[in-house]
């Protein structure tokens, strides 16, 4: 692994790190790359919204795609220093398998001098059928 790519994975692990609701809801980065990434949702009763089917809250589930968003603009090769969510649009497929970790997958595909454009997708266990697709905007806050 080289050391750009060391960098990038410590600066997303940060930035996940550091909003505690990404903490609350366990989120792991797993996969950080040029503008890609993915972070895994272990299930968890306490992010069930229906008590009786035992499925996870969408809002869980949107949370999950928003920060895989912004870890994908983060490690994109135009090195922001920062970004925030302008703009997602989540359509969910179906519910996700209650007791199944779900995973999020982005890839930041565009960037223009101020805003990224990124695309992702949210899968349970079975990966042949979402559970969720994204498409976003986000801020690009660049250094000096």
């Amino acid at each position: 692994m080289c050391a750009e790519t060391v960098d990038k994975t410590k600066l997303a692990r940060q930035f996940i790190e550091a909003i505690p609701h990404s903490q609350a809801l366990g989120m792991t980065l797993t996969t950080i790359d040029d503008g890609v990434a993915e972070i895994t949702m272990a299930y968890d009763e306490k992010l069930v919204g229906d008590p009786v089917t035992k499925v996870i809250h969408g809002g869980a589930v949107s949370a999950l795609m928003d920060t895989c968003g912004g870890a994908a603009v983060m490690s994109h090769p135009a090195a922001p220093i920062g970004t925030a969510t302008i703009d997602l649009r989540i359509d969910y497929m179906r519910a996700a398998t209650p007791g199944q970790t779900i995973t999020a997958r982005a890839e930041c595909y565009h960037v223009t001098r101020s805003v990224a454009f990124v695309r992702a997708t949210a899968m349970d266990e079975d990966a042949d059928n979402p559970v969720a697709t994204a498409t976003g905007a986000f801020t690009l806050e660049r250094g000096a």
